[in-house]
């Protein structure tokens, strides 16, 4: 059986002030990064939200919640956190927008990730990433993986993305209550990868124009849902090790 990567993600929406963003991003790839990492978790991504200016989205993982806890007790007692959080809490009007999720299956973590710019590296790559949350009136079950695998997944790459991984809620307790997840929700979502806009661009007409997409999995997908797909679109940061 394949190992999964990062069996525990948590998928972090901060809402900034205004103006606030550039200076958390430098802050963050310069400072925040490797400290992380080496209190024993994994920083996957981070990026703007092209939508929203005063937004800034990232992903992290764990290899299970206990050890989440330990990391997290390192990262946030240690100093570079200390020398640093009131920089970084200074940008933030709201940072509790916080997702727990672990992969659906063997088959549905991350990819190995690129190879990180070193500190300093400020060129911001052209590739895009597309995010598209779920939610759900109850918990994903086998039928929901089944149509990832046998219908979503198939469909996207045949539209031209590049599948990262598809997630879905882990209910654990919170092992690190000083920083709060939301709790009380069903959420799937998925990561596809674009070189860039123009290819982005592309794929959402062509699931637009898609009767297979429009007629049967939306649908099919739509039936199990409180409301519509959200979709997040993301350009990486100059360091995001997910571009």
């Amino acid at each position: 059986m394949t190992e999964v990567r990062h069996p525990i993600v948590e998928l972090r929406q901060y809402t900034l002030h205004s103006g606030a963003r550039d200076t958390l991003v430098d802050l963050f790839d310069r400072e925040f990064v490797e400290p992380q990492e080496a209190a024993g978790m994994a920083v996957i991504g981070q990026f703007h939200d092209l939508a929203d200016p005063d937004r800034f989205v990232w992903l992290r993982g764990f290899p299970d919640m206990s050890r989440r806890a330990e990391a997290l007790h390192r990262f946030y007692g240690g100093p570079v956190w200390q020398r640093h959080r009131e920089r970084a809490n200074a940008t933030m009007v709201d940072s509790d927008d916080v997702l727990l999720l672990r992969p659906l299956d063997e088959r549905s973590g991350f990819p190995a990730p690129a190879a990180r710019p070193a500190v300093g590296h400020r060129d911001q790559p052209a590739s895009r990433v597309l995010l598209t949350l779920c939610h759900r009136a109850e918990p994903v079950d086998q039928a929901f993986t089944a149509l990832y695998h046998r219908r979503i997944g198939p469909l996207l790459v045949e539209a031209g993305a590049a599948p990262l991984g598809c997630l879905s809620t882990e209910y654990a307790e919170n092992t690190y209550p000083a920083l709060p997840v939301r709790t009380g929700e069903h959420v799937a979502c998925w990561l596809t990868r674009f070189a860039g806009d123009a290819q982005l661009d592309e794929h959402l007409r062509w699931l637009d124009r898609s009767t297979r997409w429009r007629h049967e999995v939306l649908p099919e997908l739509s039936a199990t849902l409180t409301g519509p797909p959200r979709q997040l679109r993301l350009a990486p940061t100059a360091r995001s090790a997910l571009r």
